[in-house]
């Protein structure tokens, strides 16, 4: 899938995925069922759901994080009163609520870390724009002598590098030196034990340095976790070009981390389900509710879970021919954690009964995209396709945005967002995603608007993602996507990649969900 703007679209979903849309009556299932247009997704609404509710939901997060340190990491009081905020107004909504409690290891740093040159040349690093500590880091000030480890410089075109990957590339090391490593090829954690049983007093692990669009980026700082169990020495993610710069011969760093680790903590899944609809085909929606523990986290997820909450709040109370179900999770933030404990946690019969998962995760960045997840793998970048049906979920996306006069692009599948669990056991997923730390092409920069060379969001993963980090309009038009996919899919007779249900009512509901998700 390419840019592509408004004009010249001609997209409709495919038979297979045809749908009955708000506005016409459910028809039986032997009657065909009209295909997905420009103008029948127009028809629902634009948006469906009052940006200006978002928006207080928005607000309402804000003010839990100011008043818990500025944070609402799972783990945290920030993060177990955004779950009662969102659970009793779900509650109030007339869904049933379950709050679904797992054990994590829990991780935050705690002060500003530091990492600086102290030769040749004296410079100081800054937290978050050069280097970011990595999730489970060890806690440790040191400063020592720079060892690079089997690093590609200039890097090679495609990404490929094996720095730290094997035992042997640290034969050699001088023991209490710090590890400098290159992303690439095997995991963070897979390194940074290596670099430890080398007798490394720290380790940098720098980004690879290929130029790329979104997160095929490796040039920006590596935000990264090293599992769930915390090192011996501190772990820090930097630069490309930070890396490059340490690896002059004879560097001298400062690396320091302080972290708190907690391998037992609780924190909880907010799931609401609506009372209506066949409980054998399940729609899902779903967001991370959790921030870093650095900031507030209101782009970061405060966006997409908004959009999800008050699109439950106005579908709330409505007959449908699917049911609803909307899920707000803990700890994605470390890792995935709340969703893979959650589709860990199915039976076979249970699972099979979610026909499809959407994912909203950072769905107003400041320099945003309209990015879609590529369902199909018709971008042939990075991840393969989604399972069957994914590519409906994401011509339904791009209909949407047609429908607005809003030009989208694809996205791929990297696994870092919360669809991954869903998507490892085959069940249909899609969603949103306006961009994180990647950098804006000038190519985007003409399709969307905003600035070329600057991260989407400036503010990912720190203090300042506040409300002042939201994109009014792009919050709008997502909002409206979501309340759209939504009410497209709860009365959908054909849901994508599966059959027609078997035995539909005859219910005209349309009226009461137009008039939940429009006003």
């Amino acid at each position: 899938m390419r840019v592509r703007a408004y004009q010249g679209l001609l997209a409709a979903i495919t038979t297979a995925s045809a749908v009955t849309l708000p506005g016409t009556q459910a028809t039986a299932v032997t009657s065909p069922a009209p295909e997905v247009t420009v103008a029948s997704v127009a028809s629902v609404g634009s948006p469906p759901v009052d940006v200006l509710s978002v928006k207080r939901h928005l607000e309402a997060f804000q003010r839990i994080a100011a008043a818990n340190g500025g944070t609402r990491a799972a783990g945290t009081r920030g993060y177990d009163e955004s779950a009662d905020y969102v659970a009793g107004r779900l509650r109030a909504a007339g869904y049933r609520v379950t709050e679904q409690e797992f054990e994590f290891p829990f991780f935050r740093v705690i002060g500003t870390p530091k990492l600086a040159r102290v030769s040749p040349g004296a410079r100081s690093y800054a937290p978050q724009t050069d280097f970011v500590p990595m999730a489970y880091s060890g806690s440790g000030n040191v400063t020592a002598a720079v060892q690079p480890v089997d690093l590609v410089l200039p890097p090679s075109a495609a990404p490929g590098s094996t720095s730290g990957c094997e035992a042997a590339d640290f034969a050699g090391f001088v023991r209490g030196n710090i590890a400098l490593v290159q992303r690439g090829t095997c995991g963070f954690r897979v390194k940074a034990e290596l670099a430890e049983a080398a007798g490394a007093s720290g380790v940098i692990i720098f980004n690879e340095g290929q130029a790329g669009e979104g997160a095929a980026d490796r040039r920006g700082p590596l935000n990264g976790s090293l599992g769930d169990t915390t090192t011996r020495v501190p772990v820090v993610g930097t630069t490309f070009a930070v890396g490059q710069e340490l690896a002059t011969p004879g560097s001298r760093a400062t690396l320091s981390v302080t972290a708190e680790g907690d391998p037992h903590r609780k924190t909880r899944n907010v799931i609401a389900e609506s009372p209506w609809g066949d409980s054998r085909r399940v729609v899902m929606l779903g967001s991370h509710l959790d921030s870093v523990p650095a900031g507030p986290g209101v782009n970061d997820n405060g966006s997409g879970s908004a959009a999800v909450l008050e699109t439950a709040l106005r579908a709330g109370g409505t007959p449908t021919r699917n049911r609803l179900r909307f899920a707000f999770w803990g700890a994605e933030e470390l890792g995935l954690l709340g969703s893979q404990h959650y589709v860990a946690a199915l039976s076979p019969g249970e699972r099979a009964r979610i026909r499809l998962y959407l994912n909203f995760d950072m769905i107003a960045s400041p320099n945003f995209v309209y990015g879609i997840y590529d369902g199909d793998d018709s971008d042939h970048t990075g991840a393969g396709a989604g399972p069957a049906g994914s590519g409906e979920i994401e011509k339904l996306f791009e209909t949407y945005y047609a429908s607005v006069g809003q030009p989208y692009k694809g996205t791929d599948f990297t696994g870092r967002s919360d669809y991954g669990p869903f998507i490892a056991v085959d069940i249909p997923a899609g969603g949103l995603f306006t961009g994180a730390e990647g950098i804006k092409t000038a190519e985007e920069a003409a399709t969307f608007g905003g600035e070329a060379g600057v991260a989407y969001d400036r503010c990912y993963h720190q203090a300042c993602d506040t409300l002042a980090n939201i994109d009014d309009r792009a919050l709008a038009v997502n909002s409206g996507a979501i309340a759209t996919a939504a009410a497209v899919y709860a009365r959908s007779q054909i849901l994508p990649g599966g059959t027609a249900s078997a035995a539909p009512s005859r219910m005209n509901v349309a009226p009461a969900w137009r008039d939940a998700v429009s006003r």
